[in-house]
């Protein structure tokens, strides 16, 4: 696979995990509201308590509702639900260097469902392991060497993990990176500047150098030209856009109640207008963490017409209806890697 396809399936699974662990609270609970912080602890306990750390070392990379039966949902819609419907929780963890796909049943305190997943491939990578191989470099001597070799400054020099790819081996039991690094100092653009030649290869399970190779030595391209910050740039007087906001004087025409969204027409990166939403996920280790304004929900009318008519041929009368052509639109933008992802769901 190549770095651009696995940083797109990231950004697919993330954009999923987010989409499955909004925490505004409900004021009403619906079968498909997302798991709270308190259920976040209770998904975090029943999995350590099942695998004890003493025995086995467990790291989440998902964890979100697994979704109940879509004819039970409709039946508690139409009020004729017999019986409280499950809460429960699915859950993506690496234990013992192994693979698991779990459900749990958060009333109960217990697991239902627990399969090992034996095809190819693994989980997403964790920021957590990310950050951690990243900076192994660092601490390992011949790259260090290799870095003064080249005459660049280690503290300007910034490394970031790709996923390998499958060559056809049949059977890969390790979690490896492969580690490059780019270069800054006059310029925040580093990936205009990579450092040629130099790869080390991480174990993300065991958290250590596998390989370390030094082919050649190429030299960085020049840090001129290449920082794409308008405000490092000399640009010709009144080439900037002149400012455009969009208001809503009385207010939005949508409402939130806990996590339902209901619209009344068919309707830092988000217009004026937009209401943020938070986030609540859980770390490598099962710990919940807030990530403020993580999705926005905005009206967007950009005076386009969604329909209009006129009326010419009542005696002494002209009727003219125009409706505008507004959008009810659900934002976010997950960076991974070099890429900027702009989601937008629109209604």
């Amino acid at each position: 696979m190549s770095s651009l396809a696995s940083m797109a399936s990231v950004s697919k699974s993330l954009i999923f995990f987010l989409l499955s662990t909004l925490s505004i609270f409900p004021t009403h609970p619906h079968p498909l509201d997302p798991l709270t912080p308190a259920e976040f602890t209770k998904v975090q306990s029943i999995v350590n308590n099942s695998y004890p750390k003493t025995n086995h070392s467990v790291a989440f990379h998902y964890v979100g509702l697994e979704e109940p039966d879509k004819t039970a949902i409709l039946s508690w819609l139409e009020g004729s639900a017999t019986k409280t419907l499950p809460r429960q929780a699915f859950i993506i963890a690496r234990i013992n260097q192994t693979t698991h796909e779990i459900i749990a049943d958060l009333p109960g305190h217990k697991i239902v469902s627990d399969e090992v997943y034996g095809g190819y491939g693994y989980p997403v990578l964790t920021f957590e392991e990310q950050r951690a191989a990243n900076a192994m470099p660092f601490k390992h001597t011949p790259f260090l060497e290799s870095i003064t070799k080249r005459g660049l400054k280690v503290e300007e020099v910034v490394c970031s993990s790709f996923a390998i790819g499958w060559y056809g081996e049949q059977r890969r039991n390790r979690r490896v990176v492969r580690v490059l690094c780019n270069y800054l100092d006059g310029s925040v653009n580093l990936y205009m500047r990579p450092i040629e030649g130099i790869t080390v290869t991480v174990d993300l399970e065991e958290m250590k150098i596998l390989g370390f190779v030094d082919r050649s030595t190429v030299p960085v391209p020049k840090a001129d030209g290449t920082d794409y910050r308008e405000s490092s740039q000399e640009l010709p007087i009144g080439s900037l856009l002149k400012g455009i906001s969009i208001r809503q004087s009385d207010g939005p025409s949508f409402t939130i109640d806990g996590h339902t969204i209901s619209a009344t027409r068919a309707t830092q990166d988000c217009p004026e207008n937009a209401f943020f939403m938070t986030l609540m996920l859980l770390t490598t280790m099962g710990r919940s963490v807030k990530m403020p304004n993580t999705f926005c929900i905005f009206e967007r009318y950009a005076g386009d017409v969604m329909w209009r008519h006129t009326e010419a041929a009542i005696p002494g009368k002209v009727i003219r209806e125009v409706r505008p052509e507004v959008t009810l639109v659900v934002r976010m933008v997950p960076t991974v890697g070099n890429y900027d992802y702009i989601n937008d769901w629109e209604f």
